[in-house]
Order: C-alpha cells, then structure tokens, then sequence
C-alpha cells in the first residue's frame, strides 16, 4: 500500500527482456534503495513493483508481460525518469490517499495549461474509469496522489503545483504521452456493494460484531473466535 506521495525522482538504468513477454527493469533511486531488501515493494510510476536486488542505489525488479501490457511501464526507455515511492508503514502520514499500485488503466496528456503558479493538465480517461473519477476526488497518474479539478465524459483534469512539476515525472510529460492511471479503491468497494445490494436487496445487512469472552489481563481484547 503506497500513498501517492513521490518520495524520489529515479531513472531507469536497463531493461532487460526475459523468458516469455516479461523484463527485468533496473531503477536508479538512492533514496528509496537506502533501506531497500529483496521482496520489499516500491512503486515505480504507480506501478508496485518487488525488489529483487538492490546494489549502488540501483534495485531491480521484475516486471511480467501483463504489467507491461496493462501499464505504461512498456513504454520506459534507460534514461526515462520516473517516481518513485517505498510502500506505507503502519506509522505513515496518509499525505495523499489510499493507493494500491494496482494500476486500472492507461491514459494519455492531452492538453497544458499553464499559469502563473500552478499548471492545469487534462487527461484522457478510458471509459470504463470514468465512473469512479469525481469531482475533487482522488485518482492516481504515474503514482501521483492528485485532487480531480474537473471532469468530462472521457477527461479529466488535474491542477499541479510547483513542487508536483519539478520533483515528479509530471512536470515533463508532452501531450500525447501516456500515464498509469489507478482509480480511488474505495469507490470500487462501494459500487461492488451497491451492484450486490440491488441485485438482491434481501441480501442481510452485517450485524454489529459479536464479542468473545475477554482475555485474561488484556482489557477489551477479545478470546480468539470473537472480537473486541
């Protein structure tokens, strides 16, 4: 679990194709490799990835052929920069919001406009994403926690800030460029609930939960088989 917050611009070092459709994609990111072990997860884009090797601030991962289909990690080029964020603890400050690493779709730049301050970007949104993006809500691109400033039937846009445009890949993304795109979870939640709620409106609403009998010497701590 990551939290859209980009921790270090990087840049890809190699990519190396491997048995089958998959890569083997070497990053450069001293900061995010400085507590870095094998089977840690790091977002890369958006996109979580597992480290395989870490050596010289440079880690490694692999990246299998549906990621790379499904994601605009395909496109990456030795050289590209690209974000970079180490997986949330237990103690993060939730900065942006809830982000999975789970990338829903690819989208593309299709419009800059600049302003004294602050930069608005639009984007292009496949269509089957464009039900869980609102207005002043929450989405992803390339591992960014933005704030949605407007929507439309296939866009929408996003108002970044100077420091958004210089420590992240936004800042330089070109029209026509494409960007991971991952959707608030919490809206999928909902309308999965809801689909099941009005396919069978007798389904039982949950109860409130049923405590077990408390363990010994831990106030409010419930036996295995309930809960507190």
């Amino acid at each position: 679990m990551f939290t859209g917050i980009v921790e270090e611009l990087g840049e890809v070092v190699r990519i190396t194709e491997t048995a089958g459709d998959s890569a083997l994609v070497a990053v450069r990111g001293p900061l995010v490799t400085s507590d870095a072990r094998h089977g840690d997860s790091i977002a890369v884009n958006g996109v979580c990835l597992t480290v395989v090797d870490v050596s010289d601030g440079t880690f490694t991962a692999d990246v299998m052929g549906e990621t790379l289909r499904r994601s605009a990690l395909g496109a990456l080029r030795a050289g590209d920069p690209v974000n970079l964020e180490r997986a949330a603890t237990l103690g993060s400050r939730l900065g942006g919001h809830l982000v999975q690493g789970h990338v829903d779709g690819v989208g593309e730049v299709v419009a800059r406009e600049p302003a004294a301050q602050w930069e608005t970007v639009r984007f292009r949104l496949p269509a089957a994403l464009t039900r869980y993006v609102v207005e002043k809500g929450s989405i992803t691109v390339d591992g960014v926690s933005l704030t949605v400033a407007g929507v439309g039937p296939d866009w929408f846009a996003v108002g970044l800030i100077p420091t958004t445009l210089k420590l992240t890949t936004l800042g330089v993304r070109r029209v026509g460029d494409p960007v991971n795109l991952e959707v608030d979870v919490l809206a999928k939640y909902v309308e999965r609930l809801l689909d099941a709620r009005l396919a069978d409106p007798a389904l039982p609403v949950a109860g409130p939960p049923v405590a077990g009998p408390p363990v010994a010497g831990l106030p409010g701590v419930a036996a295995p088989g309930g809960v507190a």
